[in-house]
């Protein structure tokens, strides 16, 4: 999406279908969370894991044979098929901290996984539009430094199936946590997918950080998804700082997840730090949006880079949050739903802000994302914090890991 100009150009489609290539990532995930989030609960953590990184190698490679204008189709295609490792990929953070790790570690761990999906991000934003200048008058010339990136992340993402098939282990030989004792002792029997769904959905504080997550990661994957055409609009022929400037609201939302999760691990503040983080998001994106067309790219990267620390270091926050005020249902669960609110949203507010952005100008779209945002914020103003897992762990400190494991 950092190339919209240029892909548009190469395939000789509209933006809105190039904006295709990025939404097909939320279309796909919607459906299939379920099964997925099913498949993380019953087969665990390992094979999620390898489903994710093998079809994002498949996917890969299938782009590699869509290097000629009219393959629009087969690159479609490609990326659908990366779409659906997203959706093994995306609700493992949370999982994976809470079986790995600690109490006094978890929010933490969970912000540095989260870092790994950012970090690619940031590289996405970054590498692009050096290995692929725009070059409308040589279009055997786009082609070949199109098919460099290509088989580059090609090569990359199957490497790192192997590796995940090498060193990625379903869970610690002892539980981290007093809580995660807990779970492992818990019969197979006494746990049903479709009741945690109906609880999930009759806890009425899940219900509301549902909606105002979705929002607020919606309103993120809309702005990275037309940020080269913002940019482009008002700074023409700089798509490489387009990119340096996506690279920067994320690696500036790297700084804000690790930040936010070290915060949250020292204080237990779950909905005040969450609320705090929506409403400085809100301020970014005003900010953002009123001195985009100043003329200075100097002022758009200080803006995103303060956008991107708040709305990025949101992510952690929200999956936590869930955890909290969901607890014992399944982390992959809570957060699956979550991501799902965030596809949907995104769906919605990439189309409506590309066709604001198409027919008024950028900052016609930014301003219908801050009238959402601010209604995430009286939604999340609105949730009672309850926090059963950090309660469940305080409450039976005392207790021996092993024994309530059964190990002794």
């Amino acid at each position: 999406s950092i190339l919209s100009n240029v892909f548009a150009g190469f395939y000789g489609v509209s933006f809105t279908q190039i904006d295709w290539l990025s939404m097909v990532y939320m279309v796909a995930y919607v459906p299939l969370i379920l099964p997925a989030t099913w498949l993380l609960d019953a087969r665990g953590l390992r094979l999620t894991a390898l489903l994710g990184a093998g079809l994002n190698g498949l996917g890969a490679w299938l782009k590699c044979a869509s290097l000629a204008p009219d393959r629009y189709p087969l690159t479609l295609a490609a990326q659908a098929v990366c779409a659906v490792a997203q959706v093994f990929i995306l609700g493992l953070p949370s999982r994976i901290a809470s079986v790995w790790f600690g109490p006094t570690e978890v929010s933490t761990a969970c912000a540095v996984a989260v870092l790994g999906n950012q970090l690619g991000t940031a590289i996405g934003f970054l590498v692009p539009p050096v290995l692929v200048p725009n070059t409308p008058n040589d279009i055997d010339l786009m082609a070949h430094n199109i098919s460099i990136m290509f088989y580059g992340t090609a090569i990359v993402s199957t490497l790192l199936f192997f590796l995940t098939g090498v060193v990625f282990e379903e869970k610690p030989k002892y539980p981290p946590s007093h809580s995660q004792a807990v779970l492992q002792t818990m019969p197979p029997e006494d746990y049903s997918y479709k009741r945690s769904i109906i609880n999930l959905f009759k806890n009425i504080p899940f219900v509301l950080l549902l909606i105002s997550y979705g929002i607020m990661t919606g309103a993120f994957y809309s702005v990275s998804t037309l940020l080269n055409q913002m940019i482009v609009t008002h700074y023409e022929g700089e798509e490489v700082n387009a990119g340096r400037i996506g690279l920067t609201l994320v690696v500036a939302g790297m700084v804000g997840s690790i930040i936010c999760g070290l915060w949250l691990d020292y204080t237990k503040t779950y909905k005040q730090t969450t609320l705090i983080v929506y409403i400085l998001s809100f301020i970014g994106l005003l900010v953002f949006t009123f001195t985009l067309d100043l003329g200075y790219l100097i002022v758009v990267f200080v803006t995103g880079g303060v956008l991107g620390f708040f709305m990025t270091g949101y992510l952690p926050l929200g999956f936590e949050f869930a955890v909290e005020i969901t607890y014992p249902e399944s982390e992959g669960t809570s957060s699956g739903l979550l991501n799902a609110s965030a596809q949907i949203f995104g769906i919605v507010f990439t189309l409506v802000q590309g066709k604001l952005t198409t027919d008024y100008g950028p900052r016609a779209g930014n301003l219908f994302l801050c009238a959402w945002i601010f209604v995430g914020i009286i939604l999340t103003a609105l949730i009672k914090s309850d926090l059963r897992r950090h309660n469940v762990n305080s409450g039976i400190m005392n207790l021996d890991v092993k024994a309530v494991s059964g190990d002794s």
